[in-house]
């Protein structure tokens, strides 16, 4: 049976940082996992070695017939938004899709694929430099700036750098399931999945003052989620008008503060799940939301999976642990 093989492009001025990553996904044996993993290689859209940012010269041993046969393709970053890629590149990308392989972009790779046109209609997402310049140039494209990553099945884009960390786990979790994904991100000790969206990772100017009061508010809430927390509560403990704070939390993490409190529970109840020997009603009491019926209420919207499922696909990662 025919591996799915996973090809990366490979451009003179590579992204080394996005091209890492896509190798330590999917070039990497992975005895451990005890699945038949990917096959994998790299093309170049130039002949010759290709400079890598950070000085380091890369020499690729397939040239860009090698994605004629690559179920899926992955596009790490792209050198330049400004510089329109080569018609080969374009042509092969157009037919990839054509033919239904899978087509995933890094950052400033996205501007690749929406010069090949198969973006189109669309909803993708970029490094939040680059958005406005995406949409502006293909308004035919619905560019969700504040994305981590998208999935339109066929396609999937991702923002900038470590967020195609999160986009390259969620293909791993797509192929081979939860537990699958969740082990590989135990070895690469990042988090399977990450909360939010970029807004928490743009910056922002904010007085140093306000800045360490909500600071110090998030982690007090973090210390006592139980409390019966509110607006005009937290805004007291910081210090602050109930409209600074609301501005300050949007700011910060992109979010009004109740949604914040909402997904800090959630991030509670998660952990508290993954003991089986915490109650529902444990963990809903322990985690602040009061009830087994908010909890779950909760706990689908934002982590789009029961409280009782998650738990079982835990303890399915904790049997299939190595030792």
């Amino acid at each position: 049976m025919k591996k799915h093989l996973v090809v990366a492009l490979a451009y003179d001025q590579l992204c080394t940082f996005e091209f890492g990553c896509t190798v330590e996904l999917f070039a990497l044996n992975r005895p451990e996992l005890d699945v038949d993993w990917y096959d994998f290689a790299v093309c170049a859209m130039e002949a010759g070695k290709l400079r890598a940012a950070g000085g380091i010269r890369v020499e690729v041993p397939h040239d860009l017939n090698m994605l004629d046969q690559a179920d899926t393709v992955i596009i790490p970053g792209w050198r330049d938004a400004d510089e329109m890629p080569p018609p080969a590149i374009l042509e092969k990308i157009r037919a990839a899709h054509a033919r239904g392989a899978r087509i995933c972009s890094i950052c400033s790779g996205v501007f690749i694929l929406a010069a090949a046109g198969i973006l189109d209609g669309k909803t993708v997402t970029t490094h939040w430099r680059y958005a406005d310049k995406l949409l502006k140039r293909y308004p035919a494209i619905h560019v969700e700036a504040n994305a981590l990553y998208v999935d339109q099945g066929q396609i999937l884009t991702s923002a900038g750098s470590a967020a195609g960390l999160d986009m390259l786990l969620h293909l791993v979790r797509k192929d081979y399931g939860a537990r699958v994904a969740n082990l590989v991100a135990q070895r690469l000790v990042v988090p399977p999945h990450r909360e939010g969206g970029q807004a928490q990772f743009v910056p922002r100017p904010m007085p140093s003052d306000e800045h360490a009061r909500l600071a110090k508010l998030m982690d007090w809430i973090r210390s006592h989620p139980t409390l019966p927390h509110n607006l005009t509560s937290m805004a007291e403990k910081a210090a602050m008008s109930t409209r600074t704070l609301q501005r300050q939390f949007k700011e910060s993490t992109g979010m009004a503060p109740g949604e914040w409190l909402i997904r800090e529970r959630v991030a509670i109840a998660k952990e508290l799940l993954e003991s089986p020997h915490t109650s529902l009603t444990q963990v809903a009491e322990l985690a602040g939301f009061g009830s087994e019926e908010s909890l779950r209420r909760h706990f689908r919207r934002i982590v789009a999976n029961s409280p009782g499922n998650y738990r079982k696909q835990f303890a399915d990662v904790l049997t299939a642990a190595p030792m």
